[in-house]
């Protein structure tokens, strides 16, 4: 079978891999339909983890059909699936308490060692699922593939930021980084309540497509004001920050006003950040962070896009046949592609290019 191979820093190659088998009572194999390229993915893909092992198959937001499964497995072969990016037991204390990201068995789907142990990526035409009763989710009729596997990673982590942060019915709510996860996150607090939403980034080709998607965009340097402005003397209540940069933490907490909290979903690596703790502390801040988990959020997520509140597919600039997988990680990583969809099954050709920037 093909999959998207990492061979080293800005090298990804579509080769030939082993074909995965069922190999206990509680895998599965599916044939993948629709894989997606995650902002995660270029972390590897630029050299920025450096331990991240040549020979992985990549991706880990993915889609399609079970085609055979082990005795513990409630999927029938020929059901349409959707995966978690995250591998977690789903029986131990700790998953039961819906902190499967702390699982002993947690994992990321093509995501080498960084996680837990390493599970080979979804950006192939078939996929081996460890844990598949917990992992592993139904597709509803109404719902297309490249719908579903948003709710796998980047809408349940969109989702699970703005949960966390406590948004309240009416409120101002801040949102950094008008990316992927930002924007949904935006849309997010929206359906949870949030009565305005401001979303801060610096292209302004980012900021475009928050105002299509009807969300107000600001600069950076104008989001405290924004927020000011939207509550005099409240401000924000909650500010949700989808960057994972030093520069948009503080942006975040600087825009935040009294008493408000400061969920962060963007992936933070830094150990010597110059902490505004002052501000903290007269503020009164909370600062959550939140890496997101999809199976304890994808039931909402599921409803948000049932019901039409939130359509992440819109988000989508590229749709390419997985053989041009090395393409859509050029453009990605240029920011010439917003959000690229792999189509494992069909050669579509690329499509649907109404985002035009972006990571």
């Amino acid at each position: 079978m093909k999959g998207v191979v990492y061979q080293g820093p800005y090298q990804v190659r579509v080769d030939e891999v082993p074909m995965p088998r069922v190999d206990g009572p509680r895998a599965a194999v599916v044939r993948v339909t629709r894989s997606a390229i995650c902002g995660s993915d270029l972390h590897p893909y630029r050299g920025e983890i450096p331990d991240f092992a040549p020979g992985t198959i990549l991706g880990h937001e993915f889609a399609g059909v079970v085609v055979d499964a082990g005795s513990e497995v409630p999927f029938a072969a020929g059901e349409r699936v959707y995966a978690s990016d995250l591998v977690a037991c789903g029986r131990c204390p700790i998953c039961a308490r819906g902190w499967h990201y702390h699982c002993a068995h947690a994992s990321l789907f093509g995501y080498s060692t960084v996680v837990g142990a390493p599970v080979p990526g979804g950006q192939a035409e078939f996929v081996r699922i460890p844990f598949a009763d917990t992992v592993l989710a139904r597709t509803p009729d109404d719902l297309t593939d490249e719908q579903a596997l948003f709710a796998g990673d980047v809408l349940t982590t969109a989702y699970a930021a703005a949960a966390d942060a406590g948004i309240e019915a009416g409120a101002v709510t801040g949102v950094v980084g008008a990316g992927p996860v930002g924007l949904l996150a935006a849309l997010c607090a929206s359906a949870l309540g949030a009565a305005h939403v401001v979303i801060a980034d610096p292209d302004p080709a980012r900021r475009a497509t928050a105002e299509a998607l009807g969300i107000r965009a600001v600069a950076p340097t104008g989001l405290a004001a924004a927020l000011d402005e939207a509550a005099p003397g409240y401000g924000a209540r909650a500010v949700l920050e989808a960057v994972g940069t030093d520069a948009a933490l503080q942006c975040a907490m600087h825009s935040a006003g009294p008493r408000a909290t400061i969920a962060v979903v963007g992936a933070h690596s830094a150990t010597a950040m110059p902490f505004p703790s002052g501000l903290a502390f007269t503020r009164e801040l909370t600062l959550r962070f939140t890496v997101g988990d999809p199976i304890r959020h994808r039931d909402k997520a599921i409803e948000l896009m049932r019901t039409g509140v939130i359509d992440p597919a819109r988000l989508i600039s590229h749709r390419l046949p997985l053989s041009q997988a090395r393409h859509g990680y050029d453009l990605f990583d240029r920011r010439e592609a917003f959000k690229v969809v792999l189509t494992a099954d069909a050669d579509t050709g690329p499509t649907g290019m109404t985002v035009r920037s972006g990571r």
